[in-house]
């Protein structure tokens, strides 16, 4: 796997509203917000850039909506920004792609010539793999570092109820198996970083 000079790192919705356990439920990944730290930190040790991505909820009750706690930057998060020496750019949405956010996403990587993207963050299933799925469909280079992302249990139609593990793993599988993504661990990404 080649990693870019100029590869993007895109950080996914690391909220603190994530910590709300009673909302959520039982997630998976216990190491992740270790691995997003030390993305976040090689990223900016070597100036490359680095896209901090905050979903703004709209549902009055979400624990990320604006205005509540939860909708800021976990501590660790908030402490790296504008640490780096590379370029920072804060991208806020409303949906589930970082490309259908504020400011234009893809039209940034596009000026600075970036083709390639590294994902972490928040929900593996969710804004992770929708920004994943929309960064290959536009032509970028997506690389999702799985073991840096998320997730929590989820039921859906039938009464169907997954574990974050299976969510997680189903995404990877789709995302790596139907051409999407690149689908490797951190610690993948830290060594061709290098």
């Amino acid at each position: 796997m080649d990693i870019e000079r100029n590869a993007a790192l895109v950080v996914v919705d690391v909220q603190q509203g994530f910590e709300e356990v009673g909302f959520w439920g039982k997630r998976n990944h216990p190491a992740a917000d270790d691995n997003i730290a030390a993305l976040i930190d090689a990223w900016q040790s070597a100036a490359r850039p680095v896209v901090f991505v905050r979903h703004d909820s709209v549902q009055p009750g979400s624990p990320l909506r604006p205005g509540h706690e939860g909708n800021g930057f976990k501590q660790y998060v908030e402490r790296r920004r504008g640490k780096g020496g590379g370029a920072e750019l804060l991208v806020t949405k409303t949906v589930n792609s970082a490309f259908l956010g504020t400011p234009d996403l893809g039209a940034w990587l596009r000026n600075a010539g970036i083709g390639q993207v590294v994902l972490a963050g928040i929900q593996t299933n969710m804004c992770v793999e929708t920004t994943a799925r929309m960064a290959g469909n536009l032509g970028f280079e997506a690389v999702v570092a799985f073991d840096a992302t998320y997730t929590f249990d989820l039921e859906g139609p039938f009464g169907w109820r997954r574990s974050a593990d299976e969510l997680a793993m189903a995404s990877a599988v789709s995302l790596h198996g139907g051409g999407f993504a690149e689908v490797v661990t951190t610690r993948d990404v830290l060594t061709a970083a290098k």
